[in-house]
């Protein structure tokens, strides 16, 4: 956050404070504790649904969260985000928005709802404003065994012979069979959509980085993870860690709910 806007913050809040206070007719005390994060919002990415999220929506609920798994349409980030807004409305208080690959270009767009308290990153995207998702790719390679087939109407599939090897290669045969011909395609064209909001440089971030993810090269996976100043935890998995990892991203989940209270941007 910038010096002028945090300045603005401040008098803000200050103000709000004091004229609170004239109004009681009472001295200031202490300030309130902030409000415990209990919602947890889970966005997927591309070529896949939220079905995905079953381990980590169980750990979670497991632990006393609300969860809710926005199911993106995948047909533009207008699309996407308006998607996941509508399901942060229904939040009955703050939540940590959490995204996986595509997702995470979602969450950064949508993430600056009031009542989201921080982000975590699932081997995701974070593009600034004003980037679109597509300059994240500049300067680093794909790995060879991510493969995709756009068809004549520009929306894009994870070659099928390929999936295995390129999304979810430590998913058992027959996951990764379900999840390959359970595939949503997505719109090529939302990976050139330039972003207006950049909500990382306003909330608390966390990233979990799949050491085995052939969708990404992973030093852009810890540049962006770098950039946007994001907690990391890195786990031996596939792109599909939000599916094969779920013990460990639903641990990064619940630390960002723990700590976003507490933690300014």
């Amino acid at each position: 956050m910038s010096a002028t806007r945090r300045d603005i913050v401040v008098s803000a809040a200050a103000a709000t404070i004091a004229a609170a206070t004239a109004a009681q007719a009472q001295p200031s005390g202490p300030a309130p504790s902030p409000q415990p994060v209990r919602n947890v919002v889970l966005v997927h990415g591309a070529f896949a649904d939220g079905s995905g999220w079953r381990g980590v929506y169980d750990e979670l609920t497991g632990r006393g969260y609300r969860v809710s798994i926005v199911q993106n349409p995948l047909t533009s980030l207008a699309d996407d985000v308006a998607a996941t807004r509508r399901i942060l409305d229904r939040q009955d208080g703050p939540a940590i928005l959490v995204g996986h690959s595509w997702g995470g270009t979602v969450i950064t767009e949508a993430g600056v709802h009031p009542k989201v308290a921080g982000l975590v990153y699932v081997s995701a995207l974070s593009p600034d404003a004003g980037e679109t998702t597509a300059q994240q790719y500049q300067g680093f390679v794909t790995p060879p065994e991510f493969v995709l087939d756009t068809g004549a109407d520009g929306f894009g599939f994870v070659k099928a012979e390929a999936f295995k090897a390129g999304f979810a290669a430590d998913a058992s045969d027959a996951d990764a069979a379900f999840m390959r011909d359970s595939q949503v395609p997505i719109a090529m064209a939302a990976f050139g959509t330039k972003l207006g909001q950049a909500a990382w440089r306003s909330r608390p971030s966390w990233a979990v980085i799949a050491t085995d993810d052939k969708a990404f090269d992973q030093r852009m996976l810890r540049h962006m993870a770098s950039r946007i100043g994001a907690k990391v935890t890195e786990v031996a998995a596939s792109h599909a860690v939000f599916m094969t990892q779920p013990k460990v991203v639903a641990a990064v989940i619940d630390e960002a709910a723990r700590e976003a209270p507490r933690t300014r941007r």
